[in-house]
């Protein structure tokens, strides 16, 4: 291998789980429930955020009266949003993993590089997925974690930081970050990973859109990830 990589963190949805629209659906639902029309190109720009400063941020700009922007009203749109996206989740029958995710995974495990996922969901959320595909009971991935999990989600690199104390990894330079939004990007680039790869792969963001964002590559497919390292 080209480096010297120890951790490799991938994003959840888009990055190595399926993204058949639910996300922007169920974002689109919290904000109905509550009378805002959200465009779906709005959602967009906040995927891969914590959820909850999703929420505030699509408020600021769609809510008429701003002074209904308060924690419980947030939290309480959050709440409506985890049970839409945990319904899904457990009875829709589409959860799968992104193509070559796996495949990926093993190849890394095999090249002694441990596997972290972070996520801007929280953990309640995210428990359901993980468990559904059977990565950690089946060793594929070594640790999850979730926006809930550390003081402030992305861009901010806590969960890159707590990933790296919980593999025994102390140099962010043998660190590398893979996900499919801004804020994954910004994310590798705040917590000084060795490289910030971007993929094609989710609904969020195009390659164009992606390109603006500076990742040190941007590939269309996991499967063209061992191929760099």
């Amino acid at each position: 291998m080209k480096h010297t990589i120890e951790l490799a963190i991938f994003d959840v949805s888009g990055t190595t789980v399926k993204d058949k629209g639910e996300i922007t659906q169920a974002f689109a639902q919290t904000f109905s429930e509550k009378n805002y029309i959200v465009p779906s190109e709005k959602i967009a720009t906040v995927m891969g955020y914590k959820k909850t400063d999703a929420i505030r941020t699509l408020l600021e700009e769609f809510a008429p009266d701003k002074s209904v922007i308060t924690e419980d009203y947030i939290n309480q749109m959050h709440e409506f949003f985890i049970d839409n996206m945990i319904s899904y989740y457990k009875n829709s029958g589409e959860l799968e993993a992104m193509p070559y995710a796996e495949e990926t995974f093993s190849f890394l495990r095999n090249n002694n590089i441990k596997i972290g996922l972070d996520t801007g969901f929280f953990s309640n959320i995210t428990n359901v997925i993980i468990e559904h595909l059977g990565w950690m009971k089946n060793g594929l991935v070594d640790f999850v974690i979730s926006s809930d999990e550390v003081a402030e989600g992305r861009p901010h690199p806590f969960m890159i930081q707590e990933l790296m104390r919980r593999t025994n990894v102390t140099d962010p330079k043998k660190v590398i970050k893979i996900g499919d939004t801004e804020v994954d990007i910004k994310e590798g680039r705040n917590a000084e990973c060795l490289l910030t790869i971007a993929v094609t792969t989710g609904k969020s963001y195009t390659k164009e859109q992606l390109e603006l964002y500076r990742p040190d590559y941007i590939i269309d497919s996991l499967k063209e990830l061992p191929g760099l390292l």
